[in-house]
């Protein structure tokens, strides 16, 4: 008896091993992207909620604009992100569609002992100028117009760009460009230039890191760098004469003026926008996507996760100083996709 329970306890056991390698295992989906550092915060905040709530893992490089641009062209990423939008020409030459996520806004920062956050105000020919290499000390003249109740030190300033590719230096230098007419004929607005002067870092952090460590420094980065890095911001005198801070409010000012729905391709630049209340160096940041997909079930989780985003992630982009978009255009976001996205079979991706 002892001996043919010992059997079938065998047996019984051998057969559960055998539920357990017939059982499949499915990897959880996981989507790739690459590119701008200026919405790095905010993707990674919605990527760990996406994840808690659904298992898809995002992995989201934050390489510059350029390098993303580069990564969606050469198709070694699901998606890539870039501040600076493509003009329509170039997205058909390359085969992509793109499409808005949040607006945000570039900031001086500056590291001047004594001097807090928004207690400093520039205008966009005076910080033009110091690009240019044109005003080298804190007390010129022309700062100290500006700012006659802060005490400037007689220091050099030490000017820092980025090193990368960059849609926040488009976003930047299309500013500069926009309210300085040297600035546009000798240097222009890119994702890279030919700087006039300065020290280079790489990406937001790399930028955000030498402004912090160098005394009598100014660099420009995405707002929630500065805040993360306890960074002392510039005010900026805007396009009406009225001096704002940037804030998620002057952001969305500035915002409102985007008329995404007269823009193909989703082209819209926010830079210099008009109103008393409107930050001067505001910016969206945007995804690429081929119109034509290999993966469609890999591209509609891409979507799925921007979905996400567009519908639960409004608090979290907020919190971080980044504008969501509103409803309407999420509307034209989402029927953009239905329209230019699809399969090799020519089926509609998104529906």
């Amino acid at each position: 008896m002892q001996t043919k329970f010992v059997k079938l306890l065998g047996a019984a056991s051998i057969f559960a091993a055998s539920l357990t390698i017939a059982t499949p295992t499915f990897a959880a989906a996981e989507i790739t992207g690459a590119g701008a550092s200026f919405p790095h915060p905010i993707y990674a905040k919605w990527a760990e909620s996406y994840q808690a709530k659904t298992g898809v893992k995002m992995n989201y490089q934050a390489s510059g604009s350029g390098a993303g641009i580069k990564q969606i062209s050469n198709n070694v990423v699901d998606f890539g992100a870039s501040d600076k939008p493509l003009e329509p020409a170039e997205l058909d030459k390359l085969g992509l569609m793109q499409f808005p996520t949040v607006v945000g806004g570039v900031v001086p920062v500056i590291n001047i002992p004594g001097v807090e956050a928004g207690k400093l105000a520039l205008d966009g020919e005076t910080l033009a100028n110091i690009y240019l290499k044109k005003i080298t000390k804190w007390d010129d003249p022309a700062i100290a117009k500006l700012n006659p109740s802060v005490k400037l030190p007689s220091a050099t300033i030490t000017v820092v760009h980025r090193s990368d590719g960059s849609g926040t230096t488009f976003i930047f230098t299309n500013y500069l460009g926009k309210v300085s007419k040297e600035w546009a004929d000798k240097v222009g607005a890119n994702t890279a230039v030919k700087w006039p002067t300065g020290i280079a870092g790489a990406k937001n952090a790399g930028v955000a890191s030498y402004v912090k460590t160098i005394k009598h420094s100014i660099g420009y980065v995405e707002l929630a760098y500065a805040t993360q890095n306890n960074l002392a911001y510039t005010s900026m005198i805007n396009k009406e004469g009225a001096t704002v801070e940037p804030t998620i409010e002057s952001f969305q000012a500035a915002a409102k003026y985007a008329k995404w729905e007269e823009a193909p391709g989703f082209y819209e630049i926010l830079t210099n926008e008009p109103g008393k209340e409107s930050w001067p160096i505001a910016g969206a940041t945007f995804i690429l996507m081929y119109k034509e997909q290999a993966s469609a079930a890999k591209a509609k989780e891409v979507l799925k996760f921007f979905d996400y985003a567009y519908k639960s992630g409004d608090l979290s982009a907020k919190a971080l100083d980044y504008v969501p978009l509103p409803d309407n255009v999420v509307d034209l976001i989402q029927k953009s996709w239905k329209t230019n996205m699809k399969a090799k079979d020519g089926s509609a991706v998104w529906n």
